[in-house]
């Protein structure tokens, strides 16, 4: 598919297709990067997209388990130690 670039005010740029848009997932906010001379667009997804399912996984696999016993307690905490 071809494009023409237009002008935008002082600057320039592309209308992209509705379909195009669709197929990409593209609803809001964009990444740019320029990579040997290609632009390349890209829907900005969640940094943490995907960790509930992954943590519901840990989970039923008992890979959710404390890595370091921070339950340690000493004599200072349990007698001298007010709340």
């Amino acid at each position: 598919m071809r494009a023409r670039v237009i002008k935008i005010g002082n600057s320039q740029g592309l209308r992209i297709p509705k379909p195009i848009l669709e197929q990409t997932g593209i609803t809001d906010d964009v990444e740019i990067e320029v990579d040997k001379n290609q632009i390349i667009i890209r829907p900005v997804r969640n940094v943490r997209q995907g960790w509930d399912a992954a943590f519901k996984d840990m989970g039923k696999k008992g890979d959710d388990k404390l890595l370091i016993n921070d339950t340690i307690s000493n004599s200072w905490d349990e007698n001298e130690w007010q709340w």
